[in-house]
């Protein structure tokens, strides 16, 4: 049994490797190559960067394996073995791209960048292996090259790993072959190293089920070598008589498909009958190749009975993929079924180790966007006539530009689609942490509830139990689900507004001893210009319509008409009540009338210095109003006629209260900062405070005594500069 940690630490291993890439890249490697690579390793190997890992393999060996396995089983590519060599050195800081780029061009340069960038998605995502991880992998990678390599690389530890004493390591490693990169492979025409894949993948996570196989197929090689070669024999000495050059060869199937066939059939090896398949291989020219298959398939079918429900022709009609053969099942000796593979020898070399060939295989669900893409690949490697790779250069792997790709910061991956905001994403988690979402910490950094998100993200949902969904939301949000649940939540909380408004109403026809008709109140809605009821008692439970006003129409809606005169707000309130605020007025309503009752709206709350207007309520009390309160168009819209020329007198009045809404990090003392900056303010003192912290971030309401808006502003400045804030603003 092989020690694992004998295979990348014994001695002179490194340089082996070395010597076996440098003929294998010896047709490939420009001038200076190998200089470079070493003083650029020599970099790392200093700064401790290529030291083995705590699973025991060593950097700069895995990395020489798979660049030395790439040039035996796909192909030798200079961009990507140098890629190969010195991406770990930018992973770890010891190059810059841009030195990567001055070194070796921008195309190294490129494959370098998108390693950096795969490797940091293993270093976020949780163990799973998922769909979308492999989305997101195909997103982040950009260039197909890329995928190879990794592909590659896998095929590489694997090899490595047999025996490893780290076994959750191996199963993990097995497991993600099997499930992403196998496929990925086959995808990719690379069948050899898909094969080689699933079988380690089974032996290293079901080693009884590989074992038990492969024992018996063992015992059996005897006896099958020899069915085979009674098998070929006659084959092989009828084609002899004829002109064709070819080669025939028989193979067992690969460990993981018969594992496959065993489990669709329901049976044990013993009564599968295709373990094997026989390959005749022919050396044609290209104008010849398709009638020549169909000789040697004559040739077969008149020696062996052949399964006509088992005859796959693809040569009078190539699949798809550009993969081209003739398969026929025969009966072959002792009544055994024998799978007979008929192919030219270009044929053979796509098959084999073809990158744009049979991308659709059994057992492997296709996708329409990614088989488009993969079907454009092979249409441009069929019509190339330079290498493969030289033209992988210019193929981006784009297939997945619709959507997003974020981490949670426990490692758990979610895809949305492009356009998703943080918002977005709060909703896809949960319902109830987008309701409340006030943002999010994007890859460490606070971010706006309606912040982009890009693939690779990882993102932290910042929550307040104070916050509601607002219809400006939907200005930004893209996710159906987020939509329906901020509209479902919005509606219902009108509803419960207008149930308040009722309420309030039918507290007023109390208060006033008048009894409510449903009918009658419909009309006044109605005349009031609101389509829905609801809207209408949700006005008046936001204070954007006065119940006395309501009433007052209420009495009237059945009373005789009366020649219409246009009243003035100031000719409605002559004469003053009895109430009225002190004396010493600070504001001066209309023709400086004085004395008058006066209310200072709680909707907008003015202070000193603000622009304002008085709105005339049923009563005869003016609510005074900033001008830019929130329901002052609503106001102006419809009691123009009750609007009264308001302003500040030029005497400084008391302190007046005013909201600030602050927005900080919730770092110990920075509320005793911000009080402590409030209360050594002459002009101003603290009314009341209101603190909700989550996650490192608090959000306040400071209800202030000031007395104009020159000392709010001070305020505000003064407050902004406490270490830890990061916002404040004047709440209505």
């Amino acid at each position: 049994m092989t020690d694992f940690h004998n295979i990348y630490t014994e001695p002179g291993r490194i340089a082996r490797l070395y010597r076996e890439l440098a003929r294998a890249a010896r047709g490939v490697a420009q001038e200076g190559d190998r200089e470079a690579i070493a003083r650029a390793l020599r970099k790392g190997f200093d700064k401790g960067v290529l030291a083995v890992d705590s699973h025991g393999v060593e950097p700069i060996a895995r990395q020489l394996d798979t660049a030395v396995t790439l040039c035996q089983m796909v192909d030798a590519d200079r961009s990507m073995i140098v890629a190969i060599l010195v991406h770990t050195l930018v992973t770890h800081e010891v190059m810059t791209l841009a030195e990567v780029e001055k070194q070796w061009g921008k195309d190294i340069a490129a494959l370098v960048e998108g390693l950096v960038k795969v490797e940091s998605l293993y270093r976020k995502r949780s163990g799973d292996v998922s769909d979308n991880f492999r989305k997101l992998l195909l997103t982040f990678a950009q260039d197909i090259r890329v995928i190879i390599i990794m592909i590659v690389d896998r095929l590489a530890l694997m090899r490595a790993i047999n025996h490893h004493p780290d076994e959750p390591f191996v199963v993990e490693t097995a497991y993600e072959a099997g499930y992403l990169y196998a496929p990925l492979a086959h995808r990719l025409g690379l069948y050899a190293i898909k094969s080689e894949l699933e079988d380690m993948s089974l032996k290293y996570t079901h080693r009884d089920i590989y074992t038990s196989i492969a024992h018996k197929l063992n015992q059996r090689k005897a006896a099958r070598d020899a069915y085979i070669a009674d098998f070929i024999a006659p084959i092989r000495k009828k084609l002899e008589q004829t002109d064709l050059r070819f080669e025939i060869k028989g193979r067992t199937k690969s460990i993981y498909s018969i594992w496959n066939k065993m489990k669709k059939q329901g049976a044990d090896i013993d009564h599968i009958y295709d373990l094997f398949a026989i390959r005749i291989i022919l050396d044609s020219e290209p104008a010849k190749e398709k009638s020549d298959c169909w000789n040697v398939y004559s040739v077969v079918t008149d020696m062996y009975q052949p399964n006509p429900s088992r005859l796959k022709d693809w040569l009078s009609i190539p699949k798809s993929n550009g993969y081209e053969s003739l398969h026929i099942t025969v009966n072959g000796p002792g009544g055994k079924w024998v799978e007979v593979q008929i192919r030219t020898r270009r044929m053979d070399a796509i098959a084999e180790r073809g990158l744009a060939a049979h991308w659709k295989y059994k057992g492997i669900q296709a996708e329409q966007n990614l088989d488009a893409w993969m079907n454009n690949v092979r249409d441009i490697l069929e019509a190339a006539e330079s290498g493969p790779m030289e033209l992988m250069k210019n193929m981006k792997m784009d297939v997945y530009d619709k959507e997003v790709f974020v981490f949670t910061p426990k490692g758990d991956l979610y895809r949305l689609p492009l356009g998703a905001s943080v918002l977005d994403f709060a909703f896809n988690i949960h319902s109830r942490i987008g309701e409340q979402c006030i943002g999010g910490k994007v890859n460490g950094k606070n971010q706006k509830i309606n912040y982009k998100l890009q693939s690779g993200d990882t993102v932290e949902i910042l929550t307040s139990s104070s916050q509601k969904p607002k219809l400006d939301w939907l200005n930004f949000v893209v996710t159906s689900k987020a939509r329906s649940k901020i509209k479902q939540t919005i509606k219902e909380e009108g509803n419960k507004m207008a149930e308040l408004g009722r309420e309030l109403l039918a507290r007023r026809f109390k208060n006033r001893k008048i009894e409510m008709e449903e009918a009658k109140l419909m009309r006044v809605v109605k005349k009031m210009g609101y389509k829905m009821v609801t809207d209408f008692f949700k006005a008046l439970s936001e204070e954007q319509l006065d119940p006395g006003a309501v009433i007052d129409s209420y009495l009237t809606i059945d009373a005789p008409a009366t020649e219409a005169t246009t009243v003035s707000a100031e000719e409605f309130v002559q004469q003053p009540t009895a109430k009225t605020q002190p004396s010493s007025d600070v504001l001066v309503i209309g023709n400086d009338i004085k004395g008058l009752n006066y209310r200072l709206a709680k909707c907008c709350n003015p202070i000193y210095g603000d622009p304002v207007f008085g709105f005339v309520s049923a009563e005869g009390v003016i609510k005074v109003h900033r001008d830019d309160c929130p329901n002052a168009r609503n106001i102006r819209q419809k009691y123009p006629y009750r609007i009264i020329p308001t302003r500040w007198s030029g005497k400084l009045g008391d302190q007046l209260p005013a909201t600030l809404r602050v927005v900080g990090q919730d770092d110990i003392g920075i509320v005793t900062n911000i009080t402590s900056i409030i209360n050594k303010e002459g002009s101003s003192s603290l009314r009341s405070i209101s603190i909700d912290s989550h996650d490192g971030l608090f959000q306040g309401y400071l209800v202030v005594g000031v007395k104009d808006t020159q000392a709010l502003n001070n305020l505000i400045k003064k407050i902004l500069q406490v270490k830890g804030v990061k916002d404040v603003q004047r709440s209505n």
